[in-house]
């Protein structure tokens, strides 16, 4: 991981070299003074007596503002990724969708067989329309013409019960005599004929046969006079207290059925009809349910980047937990959100990366273009490979990057982490260290190089910032000339007498950072 700061001006030419360099005397000396004073703009200084040796170089100490980013390698992935299969075993009725489309949240992409439900569907709705009516039945009451009918009912068995109670009236007794008297002047006419009749037979005047008819005639009006009689005696006795008691008895029954019909149905039977309503309910969901479920809806908005089935093949549920790529023979296709850029920061750059930053991608599919990118999640736990620690950093990326990217690219992510204003630069080469501490080599009047220590801040490129010790515009040598070397014994690649401080590569994955000058 290297901590990188660029300048917002066009990248130089010498960009395109490799990111490490290893300097040797005098070429990579040479290397290093034409790449710094040309790619930074810092002027180079040569004495009259130094020009006939060229490998005397000077560079001046400049004042800058440049933007701070932060380098590292990412790889293109999805958001989310799943395979999409049905909650139970059957056939894959339909596909609306392939390899490539986008789709919205809720989006039908699949229909499984849902013809065993139909039917299913159809009796469970039946059920609950049936229940429901039940129960409004009881809750709307008897309808006004079943009570008009059982209050006539009422009605009847009251009067009867009136009348019964009441007795026989004396125009009833006196009509019941007066048939008794009727039924008697009958039966007197009766005997009185059936005497002429026996006396004109036995004077022989008339047949046998026509006695018999008067005497029939006069037992009739015999039995009609016993009839008369009887009648008149019930008149007289009055109504049977049994007869009372049933008549009241009906009475009773005729005003409890009056009012359980104004009542209504009881509290108990209308609980006990919603109970079932809500019975019924309960089966309907759970087929419309599994109705539902045979159509396959997107969980999220993506891309469908795999299809594993076609209609007619039969798939099974994805077990839970299993992977995308173990789950694939019994799903019907992958769904693939948004795109982010998944980089690792080793843990002594992830300080300076925040929530919301801006950040710069570049692909080598695309060369000529810059994407634009948010941080959108910092990882809270570290992650340790090969001894190197670093943390998980996702970037969001804008409209443009989700159309062009795909999942799998690797690309270069630099982190807007900050700005560092008005800073005295020199070339990174230039700092050297020895035991006066750490510093460089200025120039004096007399065109001698004079060590002078400083305190140094971050690197930028193959410059570095002066926090203390250097002024704008010092002069500072990058070489010396034959015989004049310090007699003091310096460490560093520039002929035993220089150290350039080594600047990390961007890969990602190694962790290296920018290091500082060991101690003196």
């Amino acid at each position: 991981m290297t901590t990188q700061f660029q300048s917002p001006s066009p990248s130089p030419w010498y960009k395109s070299m490799p990111k490490q360099l290893s300097f040797r005397w005098p070429i990579g000396l040479l290397l290093v003074a034409g790449i710094v004073g040309g790619g930074y703009g810092i002027s180079r200084s040569i004495a009259p007596s130094q020009r006939a040796n060229p490998q005397m170089v000077t560079m001046t100490a400049q004042q800058k503002s440049l933007p701070i980013t932060i380098s590292a390698n990412g790889t293109i992935k999805p958001e989310r990724t799943i395979n999409l299969s049905p909650k139970t075993s059957g056939y894959l009725k339909r596909l609306l969708v392939k390899e490539g489309d986008r789709v919205r949240e809720g989006q039908i992409v699949a229909y499984m067989d849902d013809s065993n439900l139909q039917g299913q569907l159809t009796q469970a709705r039946a059920q609950v329309a049936q229940q429901e009516a039940n129960l409004n039945k009881l809750l709307n009451g008897n309808r006004s013409e079943e009570i008009a009918q059982a209050q006539a009912q009422l009605n009847e068995a009251q009067s009867r019960l009136q009348q019964l109670e009441a007795g026989n009236r004396s125009e009833d007794i006196t009509q019941a005599q007066a048939q008794l008297n009727k039924a008697q002047a009958d039966l007197q006419l009766a005997e009185d004929d059936l005497r002429r009749h026996q006396s004109l037979l036995s004077a022989g005047a008339i047949s046998e046969q026509t006695l018999v008819q008067k005497r029939s005639a006069r037992d009739a009006a015999q039995a009609a006079v016993d009839q008369a009689q009887a009648a008149l005696k019930l008149q007289q006795s009055g109504t049977r207290s049994e007869e009372i008691a049933q008549a009241r008895s009906q009475v009773e029954q005729r005003q409890q059925a009056l009012n359980l019909i104004k009542a209504g149905a009881r509290p108990e039977e209308i609980d006990a009809a919603r109970a079932q309503v809500e019975s019924a309910r309960g089966a309907l969901q759970i087929i419309q349910t599994q109705f539902n479920d045979t159509m396959i809806k997107a969980p999220f908005t993506g891309v469908v980047t795999r299809k594993y089935a076609d209609p007619g093949s039969f798939v099974t549920p994805t077990t839970a937990g299993s992977s995308v790529e173990g789950s694939a023979s019994n799903s019907i296709l992958t769904l693939a959100s948004t795109y982010q850029v998944v980089a690792y920061l080793d843990e002594a750059n992830v300080a300076r990366v925040k929530f919301g930053q801006p950040v710069k991608i570049t692909a080598d599919a695309y060369p000529d273009r810059t994407f634009k990118g948010t941080v959108s999640q910092i990882a809270a736990q570290a992650t340790t490979t090969a001894n190197v620690t670093s943390f998980e950093v996702k970037v969001s990326l804008d409209a443009t990057a989700q159309q062009l990217l795909k999942v799998g690219m690797n690309v270069e992510t630099e982190f807007q982490v900050g700005q560092l204003d008005n800073a005295i630069l020199i070339p990174s080469a230039a700092i050297v260290r020895q035991q006066k501490g750490t510093g460089v080599y200025v120039v004096d009047r007399d065109r001698n190089p004079v060590f002078k220590p400083i305190e140094i801040g971050i690197t930028i490129d193959e410059q570095t910032e002066v926090k203390s010790g250097l002024s704008k515009d010092d002069q500072v040598l990058l070489s010396f000339p034959p015989g004049m070397e310090p007699k003091a014994q310096l460490r560093g690649p520039l002929g035993n007498l220089m150290r350039p401080r080594n600047r990390s590569n961007n890969n990602s994955s190694s962790g290296n950072n920018p290091a500082p000058p060991p101690a003196p």
